[in-house]
């Protein structure tokens, strides 16, 4: 079907000017679909020479499309800017929901009239309604990752609101070895509280996570948090150092702009961990440091069943050193992860101290070596190990995180 048959036929439907210019809307740029529907009739109304001659209907006031879902623009944005007026966001995007027969109707136009060259009813909905919003709040639209989305069902006059998390970087250092990185929801009850967790709903008073998250939700009034780290430390290890780098995400915040030096000042008041280089960052940060493979540097406290010669262990620890250290899956971490044997580079290990029994050591390793079981050797699923190579039993007393090279 020629264009000039196209557009005629739908001159004959009873269309709205919106519903109208849309079937066309891919055919030319500086008019809105409203102008372009108002464009044609004018221009088909006009007297011709040719032979064709077409009725030009006024536009209709129960278009057969939309039902005139149009003249509802202005109500439709002010329940969005009222749903907005108590956040606090700089950037937005408004989306629709509309009944899927005005889509079915729409769909059944373009088929019968072989239309190739029209817009979505919602792409046109948004774009409308987003303008009108936009006169009336202080933000911008970004249509691909606004900090605040305002859904219109057109149905109901209802709007859902979607909030952006808010994402912090920063490092932490966790002075205790008492808390675990993360919270440990009790696997018993989940949550609820029961007798195994004490009625708390987790295995440990509190954790890193938490001591961060808590004030921060307050200070943003967020729903939740979730703590994105690069790697952990065991919980009877303490990280010291220049920190470990994390990305804290507020789920739901009403308060984006939050002061974070007040934020650092609320978390340091539990003396159990500290922070620093806090910024406001963005998921893509979180991606980066999951994927990150750095090096970590660790003081670990040894216990060996008899005294060793100090020249024949500072001779054990020059073997090991910038050795490929070769690991199994330790027992005590079996039962949650499986079963496989990694390959992780020793890259430096000294001496700091000895006195027969007891020695500290400082030692570099590749991002994921299992640092306890190096030092043990854990029955022979570490090779080669120090416990080996000294010819007595070790047993690491304490473990502190000195460095993520990062």
């Amino acid at each position: 079907m020629e264009l000039l048959d196209i557009t005629e036929k739908a001159l004959e439907k009873e269309l709205c000017d919106h519903c109208l210019g849309r079937m066309f809307a891919q055919l030319g740029h500086g008019l809105t679909n409203d102008e372009r529907g108002k464009a044609l009739r004018v221009y088909y109304s006009m007297d011709k020479t040719d032979e064709k001659k077409v009725e030009v209907p006024e536009s209709s006031d129960d278009c057969s499309v939309c039902g005139n879902i149009f003249e509802e623009l202005d109500p439709f944005a002010s329940l969005i800017v009222e749903e907005f007026e108590d956040l606090e966001f700089d950037t937005f995007l408004v989306g629709t929901r509309i009944d899927p027969e005005i889509e079915e109707n729409e769909e059944l136009l373009w088929t019968e009239l072989n239309i190739t060259t029209s817009e979505p009813i919602k792409s046109e909905l948004n774009r409308e309604i987003g303008k009108r919003v936009f006169d009336n709040i202080d933000a911008e639209v970004d249509l691909e990752k606004p900090e605040m989305k305002g859904i219109l069902d057109t149905r109901f006059d209802a709007v859902e609101i979607e909030i952006a998390p808010v994402f912090i970087y920063g490092r932490y250092r966790k002075l205790s070895r008492e808390i675990p990185q993360t919270r440990w929801t009790c696997k018993k009850c989940w949550g609820k509280g029961c007798d195994y967790c004490d009625g708390k709903g987790k295995l440990y008073e509190t954790s890193v996570e938490e001591i961060i998250g808590e004030p921060l939700k307050e200070m943003a009034f967020g729903e939740d948090f979730t703590l994105h780290g690069m790697g952990r430390e065991d919980i009877d290890a303490k990280m010291l150092g220049n920190g470990r780098p994390l990305v804290m995400e507020i789920k739901n915040p009403i308060i984006r702009d939050i002061d974070l030096e007040e934020l650092k000042k609320e978390i340091e008041k539990d003396d159990r961990v500290e922070v620093d280089s806090l910024s406001f960052s963005n998921r893509d940060k979180i991606v980066e440091i999951k994927e990150a493979t750095a090096d970590k540097t660790y003081k670990v406290k040894v216990e060996h069943s008899k005294e060793v010669d100090r020249a024949k262990y500072k001779k054990a620890l020059h073997s090991l050193k910038g050795t490929k250290i070769s690991q199994r899956t330790p027992q005590r971490v079996s039962h949650r992860r499986s079963d496989k044997v990694r390959t992780r580079e020793l890259k430096d290990i000294n001496l700091e101290r000895y006195d027969g029994k007891i020695s500290e050591l400082v030692m570099t390793c590749e991002s994921g070596m299992y640092v306890k079981e190096l030092v043990h050797g854990d029955d022979g699923r570490t090779e080669p190990n120090l416990a080996d190579k000294l010819g007595v039993r070790c047993e690491v007393l304490e473990l502190d995180v000195l460095k993520v090279h990062y």
